[in-house]
């Protein structure tokens, strides 16, 4: 086997086992899940977290495998950047530690939404 199709596969599953790990957790956990989202004034918080939760499984998933893997990627871009500009608002937190987790938590969403984004137009282009 070729050992950029091996770097491939390792760094495919490496970038996609956050999104199923916690798309599972979503499914599994929905109460608590919509509650924090809840907590966050997010509307409809446990349909919410169910939808979330399919679309960080199945985005995942669909890259993972290979099927479909640019709406697999548009679904988790899509779910990365809600989540940063909802959840992760640091800009509304007044306790500094608070506030830093935050912000570190909104810009990982960010730069793994620009992972996603890249890994569309790298499978478009042909390059994966």
């Amino acid at each position: 086997m070729d050992f950029w199709v091996v770097l491939a596969w390792v760094g495919r599953v490496l970038f996609v086992a956050l999104f199923i790990i916690n798309g599972v957790n979503h499914l599994r956990n929905t109460k608590a899940i919509a509650g924090y989202a809840a907590s966050k004034h997010v509307p409809a918080p446990t349909a919410g977290a169910v939808v979330t939760g399919v679309m960080l499984l199945g985005g995942g998933i669909m890259i993972l495998v290979g099927w479909h893997p640019i709406v697999g990627a548009a679904a988790v871009f899509l779910f990365l950047v809600s989540a940063a500009l909802m959840i992760h608002n640091y800009w509304t937190v007044a306790d500094p530690m608070m506030k830093a987790g935050e912000h570190a938590q909104f810009w990982k969403n960010i730069a793994l939404a620009g992972a996603a984004l890249l890994y569309a137009v790298a499978h478009h282009r042909g390059a994966l």
